[in-house]
Order: structure tokens, then sequence, then C-alpha cells
């Protein structure tokens, strides 16, 4: 039981990890993830990169609207353009992987500075709808820039090779794209210990106050943009590698949808909130599905009665998190801490 929090040095002060047991907890869950791919079959290999692709995406997302405070609805386009600048350097320059995926996330950045710029006259839905309107126009430069994107087409993207190693595989991608996606989480945990990512949650709190403070809002708005879209663009890249085709449909306005559901589930303004939203909202849909198939039997054409049932109880679900646990999944895997940081105590 913890019954205090006194530090005695600044490195005991910096840690991420300030127990014992979070440390325990934490080197089983790294042991999970190396053994993972060794018990998964193909299929669960295949959602486990998925799950890790979105992670990514998410916590990206959360950084812009979950701890800036700045809402956006079009963060599939700066995972597209992550993903076609991955695609063209691949397939016209042949440069390395790490290049292409570091160069991916920095393009889509620089977009992200581009459309955060209505940020310090608008917020909220006004500055919703001007990132789907950026969605759009980006939309448009995908299908009629055909010479850059492969127009309708899109570009199919080669294998992924590392040291002329081909990482054709679910089980050798899982290698790159795991290992990737928690080092993105560690850069964005590690964010909001500083001076940047402090700004960024006291703009979230109140933009008047943080510039009465002497936080430049323009500067820390567009970094938050950036940085967001970085993420972004990495995960768009990694998508190009592991789907192996680009296309102006592979990013609809869904997708941005998709991540937005994820973070508000999850947890806004919590780096967990973006791991546990991502992981419930493309592992649920399939845990659906598995569930119709298991009721088939003892239902007659259930697949074609009961395929909507699932869309249905999926939103419910969605719905449900909100009214009934608005601060998301985050809240409750900290209650559970909570509770087994006291335990066997009581309050």
């Amino acid at each position: 039981m913890i019954i205090g929090t006194a530090k005695e040095s600044y490195r005991a002060d910096e840690a991420l990890l300030t127990t014992q047991p979070q440390r325990v907890w934490m080197a089983i869950f790294l042991a999970a993830l190396v053994a993972l791919p060794f018990a998964l079959n193909d299929y669960w290999l295949y959602l486990a990169c998925l799950v890790a692709i979105n992670v990514t995406a998410a916590t990206g997302l959360n950084i812009l609207t979950g701890f800036t405070g700045l809402v956006s609805l079009g963060h599939a386009a700066f995972m597209a353009v992550g993903a076609y600048t991955v695609a063209w350097a691949e397939t016209r320059l042949g440069t390395p992987f790490f290049i292409n995926l570091i160069a991916g996330g920095l393009v889509a950045a620089a977009f992200g500075i581009l459309v955060g710029l209505p940020s310090l006259r608008v917020k909220g839905l006004y500055l919703a709808i001007a990132t789907i309107a950026a969605s759009f126009i980006l939309h448009f430069c995908f299908i009629h820039f055909d010479g850059i994107t492969g127009g309708a087409t899109g570009i199919n993207v080669p294998p992924l090779s590392i040291f002329g190693i081909e990482l054709a595989t679910y089980f050798r991608l899982y290698w790159v794209i795991m290992p990737i996606t928690a080092v993105m989480v560690l850069g964005a945990a590690n964010l909001f210990r500083t001076r940047i990512g402090r700004a960024f949650i006291a703009i979230r709190d109140r933009d008047i106050s943080a510039e009465v403070l002497g936080i430049p809002l323009l500067r820390y708005k567009l970094m938050s943009f950036s940085i967001a879209s970085f993420y972004a663009g990495m995960a768009g890249g990694l998508w190009a590698y592991f789907f192996r085709v680009v296309t102006p449909e592979s990013f609809p306005l869904l997708t941005s949808i998709f991540l937005l559901a994820a973070i508000i589930v999850g947890g806004m303004g919590a780096i967990i909130g973006g791991i546990a939203g991502a992981i419930f909202m493309t592992l649920a849909p399939e845990l659906l599905r598995f569930g119709m198939e298991w009721i088939s039997p003892l239902v007659p054409n259930a697949g074609a009665l009961l395929s909507p049932v699932r869309t249905v109880v999926f939103g419910a679900l969605i719905v449900g998190f909100l009214i009934f646990e608005p601060q998301g999944l985050a809240e409750i895997i900290q209650r559970i801490r909570r509770y087994f940081r006291l335990w066997p105590f009581r309050t």
C-alpha cells in the first residue's frame, strides 16, 4: 500500500513508473508483447498489427484533441499524406524504410501546420468543419494529381524490406510495427512532462489565461497540429507497408470519426485512453462477429439476420460509455489500479 510520494532525487521525480508494482506489470506486459506473435495465428497477428497502427494514430489525435483541446475530423487525411509519401518514396526513390517512414511523418506534419493555421481564430465545431474541409481538399488532390498519387488506382507498395530481408508476413511485420508503436507512445508520455506538453494542457484548460501567462497560442497550437499530424503520418506510412496499396479511398472521413470515437471511448487527455480506445474500437467488432458466428448454428440464416445487430450492439457500446463512463476506459483502468493499490484495505 502506498502511504507517501516522497521523491529523493530528480531521477525518481522524472520516472514514468514510480512504484515497484508498476515496473513489474510493465515487465509482464512487455514480455507478453514479445511472446504474442508465437502464440497467435495469422488472422490475430493481422489484428495485432492493425491495433498497433491505430494506437499510433489515436495517440496523435489524443495529443491534439485530448490534451490541447483542438477538435479535428481530418486526422485520416494526414494518415493519407504519410501513406502516399511512403508509397511514392518506396516506388520512385527506393530509399530505406526508416527514411521513408520519417519522411511520411514530416510531410504530414507540414500539412498539419497549414491546416492548423485557422485554429487561432476558430475553435470547437468551427475548427472541426475547417479540418473536414482540408480533408476534402486533400482527397481531391489524391484523385487528380495522378502523376504523384496514381489517381484513382493509387500506388502499389512493394513488400517492406530491411537490410535485404523481405518482411512480407504478418509475423515479420509485427516485429517492426509494434516496436515503432511502443516508441511513439513512450514519446507521447514524455511529451507532457516537458514545457511544451504543459503548454498544450494550459491551452486546453483556458487558452486566454494561457496567453496571459506568456504562452504564444499560435506557436503552440501549430506545434500541436504538427506533432499530431506527424503521428498520423507515421501511422499512415506503417499502414501503407502493411496493406501494400494506397488509394484515395483508403482513408475516408469515417476513419477520422473512428479515431475520434476511439479517444472518446478510451478517455481524452490520457495516454492510456488512446491505447485502450484504439484496442476497443478495433477488436470489439471482431469479437462481436465471432459471437454471431457462434450463434449461427442455433439460428437459421443468422449471418443475414444478425449482421446488422452486430453494428447496433457496437454503436450501443459506444453510447453506453458516453453515458455511464464519460471519462472512458482510462478512468475504469485508474479505478482498478486505485482499488488494488489499497488492497486488502478498504476506504
